[in-house]
């Protein structure tokens, strides 16, 4: 099993979405995909979304197209960015059968980083749901206490940012760590 822990609003956590399934099957393994918020993870660190910080944020800007080109994965920026996840997260974690979360994930990253849809909207969120038959309850207190503890559980884990990735215990954060996690599933070093 590999954990795959990331944001909705993050562009290199959508770049990685489309890589992570491959990446495992290659190696016999299965993906658990964990929705986190980046947000809640700046509040531990004390860090702010890059596009936020002088300097490095127009570098990143830049630097999501070029990773889009470099994976040959369709890339556009959404406006606004970015956005609060947590109605996309509970939508995900409302999933009874994991197979509907992970295709609800998917859809959201394609709303987002495709067709430019404000996926911080509620309302949003559950039309993307309703376009693949999914109706989510993300007003069920059940849920909302189930996203605040994967999320509770996910900083207990030391994830940090988005994508982050555990190997059998083993972290690796970006997606400029796919090669290593590549070689680490061939042979631990």
């Amino acid at each position: 099993m590999i954990d795959f822990y990331f944001d909705f609003s993050s562009p290199f956590g959508y770049l990685a979405s489309q890589k992570i399934e491959a990446l495992a099957s290659k190696h016999g393994r299965t993906v658990k995909w964990c929705p986190m918020l980046l947000g809640a993870a700046f509040k531990a660190t004390g860090g702010v979304p890059l596009t936020q910080i002088p300097l490095k944020g127009e570098y990143a800007k830049r630097d999501f197209f070029r990773s889009a080109r470099f994976h040959g994965l369709e890339y556009r920026h959404p406006e606004p960015f970015p956005v609060n996840t947590v109605a996309a997260c509970r939508a995900f974690y409302s999933q009874a059968e994991r197979k509907d979360a992970v295709r609800l994930a998917k859809a959201l990253f394609k709303a987002y980083f495709g067709d430019n849809l404000n996926i911080g909207e509620p309302d949003n969120v559950m039309q993307v749901a309703a376009t693949i038959g999914l109706a989510p309850n993300i007003s069920d207190q059940a849920v909302k206490d189930k996203t605040k503890a994967e999320v509770d559980a996910a900083l207990a884990k030391g994830v940090f940012g988005s994508p982050y990735v555990i190997v059998d215990g083993e972290p690796f954060w970006g997606l400029d760590r796919f090669d290593q996690i590549d070689r680490w599933l061939k042979a631990p070093f």
